[in-house]
């Protein structure tokens, strides 16, 4: 293990964090709303920090192996969670305990999106717009960023890149050379933000509130400048803008690149995972649809379909924005809705969940199983689309299915023990491992009245879902360790 040149990528990658510190401070210098000396506080502490980890080891140049890539990844967003609560913590408003302060920084990094805020909306303008921008960075993953930079600089990227895309398709390449495919990944990303900013501010949106919504959008984050999230503007222009990009952002980022490399729609009708994510999106928001009619919760046939959908979307891609206090919907309808939040988004999207392709294939293969008890001889094939897919990849898919599960009840039983109400808990958990953000029960606006014991469980669920546990549950093995 080669701990100096971790230590060296740490130092480079808190002295880019640090920059990020400069848009904020700048808004609160500019409206004058009293949080400038913490965002300089911040820059500085952040900013010597990682000179201070750089500067002795800035000459090594140990090429990075799997472990050192698994490492760098995991404990980094544990500290870049720590650094981003340095001005949440020492902003005058809204004054957080340290517990509060990383929850809330973890719960921006990972695009989660539980807030234990209340009063958003008297927030300083600095801080609402922080608590967006943390969003967006952890969209797409500051790693991946740090990828397109960091070879520049004398450090090989690849074992991050690996890390940080976690998925069956983790390992395949849009270009040639990774830092190339890093930089296509933030054009695409960059592109569909300035678009989604640009299409909320033609709705109706103020410049601020189209940057800052734009940037929870398709980092699929849900933070909003409003406590009542997207239902403060009650636009249905402004819904059908989300809607959209909610979609985009939840596709595989792949797809987008090569219809744009090839001018063609192509790539979007060839993908089975897409299909399915499209279909099972389409059948939850039918069912919603129709069960908020027949139970009266809405009015009319268009305000069911104006709830139903984007409320589906919302969670299906685990965006979690709110047009209406969806959790006090009657029956299981809440339930469904956050057990379609478990699936999650496309792989290689900046959505949560298990992701459509592993979800997929544990039906395929269960179709399979099932078939085979009656014709137990038959060669039955899982294929997904044209390919057939090799037994390891259906038996990783297993085995991180079963791993997520084992993991999701020993976080619930853990916050279940310091929180009496057993449906808060369990959602939770859900709510914080999907990345997903509103629950049920008492945290289906805000994770405020959780006790600070059960905050930092849901930070561990948090960092497990957003690296999606095998990357971080591997550091606690002894094999991890061994030379």
């Amino acid at each position: 293990m080669h701990f100096l040149s971790i230590q060296r990528i740490f130092g480079v990658l808190l002295l880019v964090f640090s920059i990020t510190q400069i848009p904020p401070a700048l808004i609160a210098l500019f409206v004058g709303d009293g949080s400038t000396t913490a965002f300089v506080s911040a820059y500085l502490i952040t900013m010597l920090t990682g000179l201070l980890l750089w500067m002795p080891v800035r000459r090594r140049s140990d090429e990075l192996g799997t472990k050192e890539g698994f490492l760098v990844v995991a404990l980094f967003w544990v500290v870049l969670a720590l650094f981003g609560a340095l001005p949440l913590y020492i902003a005058p408003h809204p004054n957080l305990t340290v517990t509060d302060a990383v929850f809330e920084s973890m719960s921006g990094l990972t695009t989660t999106g539980a807030t234990i805020m209340v009063g958003i909306d008297d927030l300083p303008l600095s801080i609402r717009y922080y608590r967006q921008q943390l969003q967006w960075l952890g969209g797409m993953g500051i790693i991946v960023l740090a990828v397109a930079v960091l070879p520049m600089l004398g450090i090989g990227g690849m074992q991050l890149y690996k890390a940080e895309i976690a998925g069956p398709v983790k390992n395949s390449k849009l270009t040639a050379r990774i830092t190339e495919t890093a930089k296509a990944l933030w054009y695409i990303y960059l592109g569909l933000t300035l678009a989604c900013g640009l299409a909320y501010w033609l709705a109706g949106m103020t410049p601020f509130d189209a940057i800052c919504h734009a940037f929870s959008t398709v980092a699929i984050g849900g933070f909003s400048t409003h406590d009542a999230s997207l239902g403060w503007f009650d636009n249905q222009a402004i819904e059908t803008v989300a809607i959209f990009f909610m979609l985009l952002a939840g596709m595989n980022f792949s797809l987008h690149f090569f219809s744009l490399r090839g001018m063609s729609l192509r790539p979007y009708f060839a993908d089975a995972e897409l299909k399915a994510y499209l279909f099972l999106l389409s059948v939850v928001s039918f069912v919603t649809v129709v069960y908020l009619y027949i139970t009266n919760v809405a009015p009319n046939w268009p305000e069911a379909i104006r709830l139903g959908l984007f409320q589906t979307i919302s969670i299906g891609t685990t965006t979690g924005f709110a047009i209406t206090p969806h959790h006090q919907w009657p029956g299981a309808l809440p339930i469904m809705l956050l057990m379609l939040a478990f699936v999650g988004g496309c792989a290689g999207s900046t959505a949560g969940g298990i992701k459509v392709i592993r979800a997929l294939l544990l039906y395929r293969q269960g179709v399979r199983e099932v078939i085979k008890v009656v014709h137990p001889n038959a060669m039955i094939a899982v294929k997904i689309g044209r390919d057939v897919l090799p037994s390891r990849v259906i038996e990783s898919v297993w085995g991180f299915f079963s791993v997520y599960v084992a993991v999701f009840v020993f976080m619930y039983l853990l916050l279940a023990t310091t929180e009496p109400d057993l449906v808060t808990a369990f959602s939770a958990v859900a709510a914080c491992i999907t990345n997903l953000g509103p629950g049920l029960g008492e945290v289906g606006s805000n994770f405020a009245s959780v006790n600070q014991i059960g905050k930092w469980v849901l930070c561990m669920a948090m960092l497990l879902g957003r690296l999606e546990v095998f990357t971080l549950l591997v550091l606690f093995t002894p094999t991890f360790w061994r030379q």
